[in-house]
């Protein structure tokens, strides 16, 4: 047989986070622990389905009168109103004047993707500003729609926000480039602007006249809180009358990994353009993916479309939000009560573990470090030392630590 056509195609690198899942799947040994991928564990370490999307897989498998018909291009309609008001709120002066754009997409990954889509078409050549770091398909996903990518400030040494570094190479940006911004709980730092930074960076975004794009992955997952978590959203929103985009995932919050729902809103200075903008998003989904899924919308248009799930899903979020946190005390403590030192010199404790807030915990274990934690005690991670803090439970995190110790002791020696 000839040669493949294809035998000259290039080996495409391992997805740095998915690669971590992977690896761990393969590894047989008792004692492995995943800390790579973020989705929600309990405390005995195993998935859950919450028990308001139960519920309403109960109530729809029950409902005869449900098709499978497809969607129309921007998504399930009764979705769309309650997916932009969980982001703007439900008094949003913005949605009662209909100046929000919204197609459903496949989780935020997608909406991101018809973001730059529609930028790359809506104004081509506009920089891409990301924080430095952020998650890893941020570059991907501007770069493969056509847009060039740059990074800003966003850490300093000792797990803080660099808030002068970050304002200043936002302001040096070309005027009209586009701003990525964490909405809450920032992957993979967990480090979020206080609500006086938030304004700041909205001053910048208005001077430098900004595409902004807010990532929401995490809302009320983060806090417990939908509205506590929304604040930076709202503030630009309401308080600032700013035009923005929002992309929501509900793969965190609702625990919907594999249905992949999300959306996509555009807040316009009016209704007029906000009818321009949805005709072209439309237009994006048309030939890249036709329309969008059916069974996950229908989930989440059910249960915050009924008082009693909705409180439900609000007292799941709570505890889930709780349990993560619970979860960063535990394993801060651990490593106190074994006299852990802090990864390296530029930290005095291990307390910007509990400072971050969300899903993940920033750790500062180098690379050498995370290598160790895998190689030796099979703690898989992100070599940037990033940890899924929903990997730990009760009953690994005095495991964690004795490794992190470990890792961190023998690398000092080298």
């Amino acid at each position: 047989m000839k040669a493949s056509t294809w035998s000259k195609v290039p080996m495409a690198p391992a997805d740095p986070i998915l690669g971590v899942a992977v690896a761990y799947a393969a590894d047989p040994d008792p004692r492995k622990v995943n800390l790579g991928i973020g989705a929600y564990r309990n405390e005995q370490g195993k998935p859950i389905v919450l028990r308001c999307v139960r519920e309403a897989e109960k109530r729809i498998a029950s409902d005869e009168s449900m098709m499978k018909e497809y969607l129309p291009i921007q998504g399930l309609d009764s979705f769309l109103k309650v997916t932009s008001q969980v982001i703007f709120g439900n008094d949003s002066a913005a949605l009662r004047d209909e100046r929000v754009a919204v197609v459903q997409s496949l989780s935020g990954t997608g909406a991101l993707r018809i973001a730059g889509e529609f930028i790359a078409g809506a104004k081509p050549g506009a920089l891409v500003y990301i924080s430095d770091p952020s998650w890893g398909n941020h570059h991907q996903i501007f770069q493969r729609s056509g847009l060039e990518t740059r990074k800003y400030r966003y850490l300093n040494e000792q797990m803080g926000l660099d808030i002068e570094g970050m304002l200043h190479d936002l302001a040096k940006a070309p005027k009209g480039s586009v701003f990525v911004l964490h909405t809450v709980a920032h992957n993979p730092t967990g480090v979020d602007p206080t609500q006086q930074q938030w304004k700041r960076i909205a001053d910048v975004c208005q001077e430098r006249e900004a595409v902004i794009v807010f990532d929401t992955a995490y809302q009320g997952y983060a806090s417990g809180d939908l509205n506590k978590d929304a604040w930076s959203v709202r503030y630009f929103a309401n308080e600032r009358n700013m035009e923005l985009m929002v992309t929501q995932s509900y793969s965190k919050n609702f625990g919907l990994y594999g249905e992949r729902i999300g959306a996509l809103n555009v807040l316009c200075s009016d209704k007029e353009a906000a009818g321009r903008v949805q005709s072209q998003l439309k237009a994006i989904v048309r030939p890249m993916y036709s329309n969008p899924q059916l069974h996950g919308a229908r989930l989440v248009a059910l249960v915050l479309g009924d008082k009693a799930l909705t409180a439900l899903w609000e007292e799941e979020l709570t505890q889930m939000s709780k349990q993560i946190t619970a979860m960063r005390q535990a394993l801060v403590e651990s490593l106190s009560a074994i006299k852990c030192p802090p990864p390296s010199g530029s930290f005095k404790s291990w307390r910007h573990i509990t400072d971050q807030i969300g899903m993940f915990a920033y750790t500062g274990l180098s690379k050498r470090q995370c290598d160790i934690l895998t190689d030796k005690y099979h703690v898989y991670c992100t070599k940037n030392g990033r940890f899924s803090m929903a990997g730990v439970n009760p009953g690994n995190v005095k495991y964690i630590a004795e490794a992190m110790k470990d890792a961190i002791t023998n690398t000092a020696r080298l």
